[in-house]
């Protein structure tokens, strides 16, 4: 047997329990199936998040807005989507031995950072060692000497918005030396780039750049630039392609099959907590909208 619900919302970060708490407070039935991998649950502290002036850190927001949600009854379940289907009427969700009936669903699956391959790695996230996202906290590694590690493609883009934050910027390709024409750019900028093949390695406090001939860098910062995983499997069964990549929505957030709605970091676009609410807020309203009247008694 599946739960009927008007709508079924696939992640619990900050998109998915926004668009739960509009859909409760319009009195729709909805489910928020969550995995527990929300990005925002790596954020130390978040100083641009609007309401938290003092700064919030992502564990502590999730925590907030899950308590937010659950003052309006909504059903969170912990669990990992597996498929969606079409129907006739709606969609089919299936994680394990539990099935939803959904005649709207609201993807806010986000996106999973790929991740230096390091034991350390969260313990660096923890200190501001390695940070994930330079919109959100540039601000806050100001002045500090900043190395940017992925691959050599698209580095000069990350380090010309990072110049503007310090004089000190280093490139720290993961695969390649930089191309002449990228090498000319980062010297334009005044930027570094030190050979590739080293090794990122954590002192407990700052990350450490071990170059092939022994030479070692330290580094207040590192941003990591390594992509990331999206959640294309689940698409097929709504005819939607895997390697879609991000998702286009319309104004309302709405994909180009009816009923199916994308919110968060799976969306062309910023990717930003406070995009997220808004975008939450835009297709909760829409849905609720071509929802049936129901009304009060």
């Amino acid at each position: 047997m599946a739960d009927q619900v008007d709508v079924a919302i696939i992640g619990g970060g900050p998109a998915g329990l926004t668009a739960a708490t509009y859909l409760r407070r319009f009195l729709r039935s909805c489910v928020v199936i969550d995995a527990g991998n929300s990005r925002a649950r790596y954020i130390p502290e978040s100083h641009n998040c609007p309401g938290f002036p003092q700064g919030v850190s992502g564990r502590e927001l999730l925590a907030k807005m899950r308590a937010q949600a659950g003052t309006f009854d909504a059903d969170i379940v912990e669990a990992r989507v597996e498929r969606i289907e079409a129907t006739g009427d709606g969609f089919r969700l299936s994680a394990g031995d539990r099935h939803w009936d959904a005649r709207n669903v609201i993807l806010a699956t986000g996106l999973a950072d790929r991740l230096p391959d390091v034991p350390w790695c969260e313990d660096a996230i923890a200190c501001g060692a390695l940070r994930l996202c330079a919109v959100c906290d540039a601000y806050e590694a100001r002045d500090q000497h900043i190395g940017i590690h992925g691959p050599a493609d698209g580095l000069v883009g990350h380090a010309r918005f990072l110049r503007a934050y310090s004089p000190q910027v280093t490139l720290l390709p993961s695969d390649r030396d930089l191309a002449d024409e990228d090498a000319a750019q980062a010297q334009e900028l005044g930027v570094r780039a030190l050979p590739a093949g080293g090794t990122l390695e954590f002192d407990g406090e700052r990350c450490h750049y071990r170059a092939a001939d022994g030479s070692d860098e330290v580094f207040d910062t590192v941003y990591p630039y390594l992509g990331y995983e999206g959640h294309g499997d689940l698409l097929t069964g709504v005819g939607l392609d895997a390697n879609e990549g991000d998702l286009r929505v319309d104004p309302h957030q709405q994909t180009r099959v009816p009923g199916l709605y994308a919110i968060g970091d799976i969306v062309s676009g910023l990717n930003q907590i406070s995009v997220a609410f808004g975008q939450a807020a835009v297709a909760a309203t829409h849905v609720h909208n071509n929802l049936p009247l129901l009304p009060r008694d």
